[in-house]
């Protein structure tokens, strides 16, 4: 499957599962080192067809054909440049996860195994407006040290190298939020998983490779 299928198999099910909701969002793959693909400016995620996709240059920004990309290009583009082991990158601004970007409230990586693993590295940005340069240089600092990116009263951009993967991390987030704001809802104090057990979990359990950022 080429790469603007998968795109648009990747925004139904974003859509299908509550990932994501109306125009909020947008997504993009890798094609190669020199090159990207990202959602044009206005689309539908549900509703991506194959010209619903903007090809950009990752080095300089400049674009090619008639659609115009996403407003949040730039921050897509200085992730490609900062991870090379990239290949995909999904923004949204799931119910849950949106919550806890609107408050103080710390999102536990101690929960449980798909949590332990896929949000070992959680960075966080404060509120800039969409699309401009001083969040694509905040999200572009942060992703070298992070796989998942809270936007402050805004959102979420989760990356990965290829789409499944970045689907199953944003999924993973959307329920360790949401397992958070319910327990605390309804009075359940969660048990956190000792931090000497997720090291060894990450370490030694074989579950999945680790995934790399910059130190």
């Amino acid at each position: 499957m080429d790469t603007n299928h998968q795109l648009i198999k990747a925004g139904q099910y974003m859509l299908a599962n509550q990932l994501a909701w109306g125009t909020s969002g947008n997504i993009s793959a890798r094609v190669d080192q020199e090159r990207m693909y990202i959602t044009a400016s206005g689309t539908f995620l549900g509703e991506l067809g194959l010209d619903d996709f903007a090809e950009c240059l990752i080095e300089s920004g400049a674009t090619a054909g008639s659609k115009k990309p996403s407003k949040e290009t730039p921050f897509h583009l200085g992730i490609y440049r900062n991870r090379p082991d990239v290949g995909v990158i999904l923004h949204s601004s799931p119910f849950y996860t949106t919550l806890m970007a609107c408050s103080n409230e710390p999102i536990l990586s101690e929960l449980f195994i798909e949590t332990m693993y896929y949000l070992e590295h959680v960075a966080y940005v404060d509120y800039y407006h969409p699309g401009s340069q001083e969040l694509a240089d905040a999200i572009a600092e942060q992703a070298k040290r992070a796989n998942v990116v809270i936007m402050r009263n805004h959102g979420v951009v989760v990356f990965d190298d290829n789409v499944k993967e970045a689907l199953m991390r944003l999924e993973t987030l959307e329920m360790g939020c949401r397992t958070i704001i319910q327990a605390k809802a309804s009075g359940i104090p969660l048990k956190a998983i000792p931090k000497q057990v997720v090291r060894s979990f990450l370490e030694d359990s074989l579950y999945k490779p680790r995934k790399g950022y910059s130190k």
